[in-house]
């Protein structure tokens, strides 16, 4: 029963954090115009590290002597954290949202399946066929769409030229590297190491290049009170700690490939709500490389789901070859 019940929670957590993305991504897009994502970054990550350090010492002290021997694990869970955050937050300080949310999401397949194929260790994922494919390669396409959109002038949100590049190969990094990060987060999990130890020593580094920058610019530029900081540690918290939280704890329980397919649906979502953004317009052009990446997602999807179904029932049937029903008199 209670393993029926993760299989259900882990997606759930998982599409809990894609609304909650959607409301993060429009809202500190706005709000990165006037204030330094540093800042904000040090603000939230920092309020996190305490949070989540603070419960496991009060509940488990314990819990940390887990980490020994996973020392590598952690500095390459912050390394990839710190680089996969600091570009993800540089993109969505100069492009339109949704195609942010899309191009970092539809970064997280792509990588599985392409560390799968290199043999990297990080990554397990079953047998891939020919649909499944199709569905990375529908994906592939649309990250390309969409990325021309924004270098086309077409997007709900101009930016220069080179602007425009940076902020994508920005997004192509920060997909990439959350992807590896998680990845690591479950290598963690799946060593017994509670989801709140893991936040707790993943964004040390993170942390650590954002009080740089805020030393660099004699403070944290952008926010002009006590009061605002408060304000935004507190929003920062609720809208990018917890969810990520959310998300944490859902990926340990479900493979990566799912969580990454599922996270992939979120770009609806931030589409939607970025209409009411007044400095964004409506694009048709984005919407539609949205839907064909969110098409391609559900291809991959449930091709995966299939084979997945198909190769238990290969199993089923060569167990039943080779060990025949028990007679009734033998059950």
């Amino acid at each position: 029963m209670a393993t029926r019940w993760n299989s259900y929670l882990g997606p759930a957590l998982v599409l809990v954090f894609c609304l909650s993305q959607a409301f993060r991504d429009v809202y500190f897009s706005h709000v990165f115009q006037g204030v330094d994502f540093f800042a904000v970054i040090l603000l939230a990550f920092l309020a996190s590290t305490i949070l989540f350090t603070a419960i496991p010492l009060i509940r488990d002290r314990a819990a940390f002597r887990k980490l020994r021997g996973h020392g590598r694990t952690v500095l390459m869970m912050n390394l990839t954290t710190a680089l996969a955050w600091s570009c993800y937050f540089f993109g969505l300080s100069h492009l339109e949202p949704s195609i942010v949310n899309t191009i970092h999401s539809g970064m997280g397949p792509l990588t599985v399946v392409a560390l799968a194929a290199l043999g990297a260790r990080l990554a397990k994922t079953d047998h891939v066929g020919r649909p499944e494919y199709f569905g990375y390669a529908g994906i592939a396409m649309s990250l390309v769409a969409l990325a021309w959109v924004v270098l086309s002038g077409r997007s709900g949100l101009a930016a220069g030229e080179t602007t425009a590049l940076i902020g994508l190969a920005a997004l192509l990094i920060s997909g990439t590297s959350i992807t590896v990060s998680l990845l690591y987060c479950k290598r963690l999990h799946d060593h017994g190491v509670d989801a709140e130890v893991v936040t707790s020593v993943r964004y040390g580094f993170l942390i650590l290049i954002a009080a740089g920058v805020a030393w660099y610019h004699g403070g944290l530029r952008g926010i002009g009170s006590i009061g605002e900081a408060a304000t935004l540690t507190a929003l920062a918290t609720v809208l990018i700690v917890l969810p990520l939280y959310a998300f944490q704890v859902g990926i340990a329980l479900t493979a990566p490939l799912t969580a990454n397919v599922l996270r992939a649906l979120g770009p609806v979502f931030v589409f939607a709500l970025q209409q009411v953004d007044g400095r964004l317009s409506a694009s048709a052009s984005t919407l539609i490389g949205i839907l064909a990446y969110s098409a391609a997602a559900i291809l991959s999807n449930v091709a995966h789901a299939r084979s997945g179904a198909n190769e238990k029932s290969r199993t089923s049937t060569d167990v039943s070859a080779h060990h025949p029903p028990l007679l009734p008199a033998e059950r």
